[in-house]
């Protein structure tokens, strides 16, 4: 009886407490205050209220356990934040995002253990450790806001990032600095130890969950369309991804949630089935909302005011240490990382904004219940929930006065002038729709006029006001990317569409809505597009890399050839997608220019720069068509195809919302067809690979080569299909390697004053490597292709006996050898 009653208690404190938090969330939106500082507020008056209220008295006994912080909510909120974080803007901000999580922490926690040494009778080695669990920041309240004024996505995750960064630095500097503390003395071989283990369980936890993600990734691939299994095995891989990192192998548990859900959520993202992806981010984000609610309400039960203001004293040196350190690491590293290569200046206005808006939270509290029987234990938890306290009401109540003071929450021109053109258009779609809603209400004609009145002044009126800001406000060049805006706005809708048909992958479509969000970005923020296209320079070069990589080894062809075609196949996809979306932008252009009363000179030069566009990625697709027919073919048919099912899709569905086609009917209907749209998505690659015995053909040293000599070594050439831009071989780069190209173009490039310069172009029959193969000697120049190509390669390795075995080819290749020379 005893248990059930204690699951009862449980169970009605659980559920009260979401009443509560529910109440507060609508406040909070009513008031527009910070969520989690309300939720703090209301707390601490529940813990006071109870006292004379016997109702509310199993409320204020409710107590939060560090155990269920750590291995219950914990999982939930590091998951469900950086799920949502785009993978490729983390990647693209890994180095200032680390810089800021693991040495700003660190400084951050020596100046704090100095300046509470120094002032007050707790030694170094334990201020140390109150230094590492106030180092924790906790930035909810601070993205809401972000959010809210639309700040630049890279200062959002700059913020973000190292919040769960510094998340898991937090916890395993404090457990190896409590172990030093512990054991009363440091020297270099205890701090040494410490910095092994750091690296050691930092980069364990990542390993950890990235390999669980990898492996979530692959079920998930094999599931189609069940929201139930998918979303459960995102909650399975939060859990265990931290339950083993941090229980059963030892390292970050934080670090271990962390990858798994950036993989997840950026290579893993084409996994879940496109249906599942909204279910899947409303499962989470509610989730977080549950742990966040529960979290900062029992927090607020838990702080004890009166304990908190007999340690006035030290709180007091405890704050202006944790603020002036806050202060170092802002102030000194930001201006740092702002100058690492690519990264943007970021204005000493945002700058102030990212060092007050550093609040502490659940993981600081988390950390400090978890201290066990450290002498200081019982002091530093009052502390500790003191500092929280302090950062949550005066920071939290105070940040968006700080905004407005700084004039941060004016909306840059761009979004003005998208605000002022949206209630125009929507004033206008009022007039429009009136002679139909009359018909559909029965309104009187009275009633009719009397809105079309209304209605005409106010679109009068915004039109006056939206002419008038342009004017004041808006030069040639903020015209033409304001039209600009409008056009990549258009091609993210034309992909989004094709994404929900079938017609591009889940991959393809992120890549390329993530290249539209930073250009549209750099529109917005610095008034240009960026010099590089956002993916191209990157993607390429670590493409090159990785495949150098796994070529030297020699051990792994047939995954390095896999990864060729793909990448082929891809930028095919690219090409398509791109070629098609600058055609929608380009019809509906004189639509776009006339909602925003364009220029005719602004909307040429965008109609003339998306032509432009359109016709480099129409050169791409022809290229494809001309060296892989093959493929190309199986592409358009498995798309006409695909539309063809839509249509029959279309129609069965418009049956069964009218009633023609009962739903028991239309919904096995509509799964085979289904069915069979999944099968249909991507591409055939199988249509890229080519047989051996077309080199007889193409090749005409081959060609003269006896019958035996030439049935004998076909066998040992290889296929290597080369995406267009890719390097076969580098200049300068040793190899053993014949190349016989059969289809594409290559570029022949030697490095002269640092500059690589073209000095011919190969073809289909050429030979690349002659002297490599028979001396194995350097190659004299880097074949870069200029189209997607076809080579099949021969290595010396696989014909040890030249001279007896093949003598023909020998002879051949040498005189072709002479004759270069």
């Amino acid at each position: 009886m005893e248990h059930t009653s204690a699951v009862i208690d449980l169970v009605a404190a659980t559920t009260t407490l979401l009443l509560i938090a529910a109440a507060v969330l609508a406040l909070s939106k009513r008031f527009r205050l910070p969520f989690t500082v309300i939720l703090v507020v209301v707390g601490i008056g529940l813990a006071e209220f109870a006292e004379h209220n016997a109702a509310l008295s199993s409320l204020a006994q409710f107590h939060i356990s560090p155990d269920v912080i750590l291995f219950v909510f914990l999982p939930t909120l590091i998951f469900e934040s950086s799920l949502h974080l785009d993978a490729r803007e983390v990647r693209r901000n890994l180095l200032p995002v680390l810089t800021l999580a693991v040495p700003g922490l660190l400084i951050s926690t020596a100046i704090i253990a100095s300046i509470v040494s120094f002032f007050t009778d707790i030694d170094f080695a334990a201020a140390l450790v109150l230094g590492a669990i106030l180092s924790a920041t906790d930035p909810v309240a601070v993205i809401s806001l972000f959010k809210q004024l639309g700040a630049p996505k890279r200062l959002t995750i700059l913020v973000e990032g190292e919040s769960l960064f510094n998340d898991a630095t937090a916890i395993v500097a404090s457990q190896i600095l409590l172990a030093i503390a512990v054991a009363g003395y440091f020297s270099a071989q205890t701090v040494l130890a410490g910095v092994g283990d750091f690296i050691f369980v930092f980069l364990g936890g990542a390993l950890v969950g990235w390999v669980l993600a990898v492996a979530v990734g692959v079920v998930l691939g094999r599931v189609e369309g069940d929201p139930m299994i998918e979303i459960s095995l995102t909650t399975i891989l939060a859990y265990f991804s931290f339950l083993l990192a941090e229980h059963v192998l030892h390292v970050s548990g934080v670090m271990a949630t962390v990858a798994a859900a950036l993989t997840i959520g950026g290579w893993g993202r084409s996994k879940i089935s496109h249906s599942v992806s909204e279910y899947l981010e409303n499962f989470w984000e509610y989730m977080a909302f549950f742990a966040n609610a529960l979290i900062f309400l029992l927090v607020g039960l838990q702080i004890d005011l009166i304990e908190v203001a007999n340690s006035w004293q030290l709180l007091i040196w405890v704050i202006v240490a944790m603020l002036l350190a806050r202060a170092v690491v802002v102030f000194s590293l930001v201006p740092i990382v702002s100058r690492f290569p690519g990264a943007d200046a970021i204005d000493r206005k945002y700058q102030v904004v990212m060092y007050w808006g550093g609040l502490r939270g659940a993981i600081a509290l988390a950390i400090v219940l978890s201290l066990g029987e450290f002498a200081y234990a019982d002091t530093f938890v009052i502390l500790v929930i003191g500092a929280v306290l302090f950062t949550l009401l005066v920071q939290g109540l105070s940040i968006e006065s700080l905004i407005r003071f700084l004039q941060l929450h004016h909306p840059p021109l761009a979004d003005k002038l998208a605000t002022s053109e949206a209630v125009l258009d929507a004033q206008r779609a009022v007039l429009a729709g009136l002679p139909g809603m009359q018909q559909e209400a029965g309104l009187s004609a009275r009633m009719a006029a009397r809105i079309r009145t209304a209605y005409q002044l106010q679109v009068d009126e915004a039109e006056e006001n939206f002419e008038m800001q342009r004017q004041q406000e808006l030069n040639d060049t903020q015209e033409f990317n304001q039209l600009l805006l409008k056009c990549f706005s258009v091609q993210k809708a034309f992909y989004h569409e094709k994404l929900g048909r079938g017609h591009l992958t889940e991959q393809t479509y992120r890549n390329l809505v993530y290249a539209l969000n930073v250009e549209s970005d750099s529109l917005r923020y610095k008034g240009d597009l960026p010099k590089i296209p956002p993916r191209s320079r990157w993607r390429l070069w670590l493409r090159n890399r990785w495949m150098r990589v796994v070529q030297a080894s020699g051990i792994f062809d047939w995954y390095a050839e896999s990864i060729r075609i793909h990448a082929t196949a891809q930028d095919y996809e690219y090409a398509w997608a791109g070629y098609h979306g600058c055609r929608q932008v380009l019809a509906n252009i004189d639509e776009l220019s006339r909602q925003s009363h364009a220029r005719k000179a602004v909307v040429a030069d965008v109609r003339a720069m998306f032509q432009r566009w359109a016709q480099g990625a129409r050169k791409k697709l022809d290229s494809v068509a001309e060296e892989f027919p093959e493929f190309y073919y199986s592409c358009q048919q498995r798309l006409a195809e695909r539309m063809a099912l839509h249509t029959q899709r279309d129609y069965i569905v418009h049956g069964r919302r009218s009633g023609a086609i009962p739903s028991g009917v239309a919904r096995p209907l509509l799964d085979s067809l289904d069915k069979e749209i999944r099968h249909l998505r991507g591409y055939d690659m199988s249509k890229l690979r080519i047989e051996a015995e077309e080199l007889v053909t193409r090749v005409s040293l081959l060609a003269q080569l006896p019958i035996a000599e030439l049935e004998s070594l076909l066998p040992n050439f290889k296929q290597r299909t080369i995406p267009a831009r890719q390097d076969l071989v580098r200049e300068a780069e040793r190899g053993e390697s014949l190349f016989f190209i059969t289809r594409g173009k290559m570029r022949v490039l030697q490095t002269k004053e640092d500059d690589e310069l073209e000095v011919a172009q190969l073809g289909i029959g050429d030979a690349i490597g002659v002297e490599a193969f028979l001396n194995k000697t350097q190659y004299p120049a880097t074949y870069r292709a200029l189209t997607p190509c076809a080579v099949y390669e021969l290595k010396r390795r696989h014909c040890p006996t030249l001279d007896t075995k093949y003598p023909v080819l020998l002879r051949t290749l040498r005189a072709k050898l002479s004759s270069r020379l």
